[in-house]
């Protein structure tokens, strides 16, 4: 299902899901911003409605906060949050844009997992900005770094 004014990433691993979702939820700062950026998790409440913050630090000192609620979790299968709201559901102007991302996985052949994540938008102009900021790019190496983790985990695991 697609809804108006998204922007999406789709990737296929080869790894399991439940090594993909590990690499998700204990894993996200290896995989969660483009190197040579680093993250800093500020607060992350794997349920719905938690608290999703993290911070994105540049190599040149840069840095990007971002404060949002996860709207809903099930584990292996989604999550999905928003930084338009932030701690205890308090409204927001959220910065650079305001989106509901989600993230979702699902059983590919072969044993691997189906991997897609998008962004949603309040209006078409706002999807514009947001795909001119880089959305493929950012979020495709930040899928492909998902997948890296995923298979580490599932190599250490074997």
């Amino acid at each position: 299902m697609t809804a108006g004014h998204e922007l999406a990433i789709e990737r296929t691993f080869d790894s399991p899901r439940g090594a993909v979702w590990r690499a998700v939820t204990d894993h996200l700062t290896e995989w969660w911003c483009p190197r040579p950026w680093t993250s800093e998790i500020v607060a992350v409440e794997w349920q719905s409605g938690g608290r999703f913050a993290i911070t994105m630090h540049g190599p040149d000192g840069e840095e990007h906060g971002g404060d949002g609620m996860l709207l809903e979790v099930v584990p292996g299968e989604r999550f999905v949050f928003t930084n338009m709201f932030g701690k205890n559901w308090a409204p927001q102007d959220a910065r650079p844009i305001g989106i509901v991302g989600m993230f979702e996985f699902a059983d590919a052949p072969g044993g691997g997992t189906r991997f897609r994540s998008s962004a949603r938008h309040w209006s078409e102009a706002d999807r514009e900005t947001h795909e001119t900021m880089g959305f493929a790019q950012g979020w495709g190496i930040c899928a492909d770094q998902l997948g890296e983790v995923a298979k580490r985990l599932e190599t250490a695991d074997a």
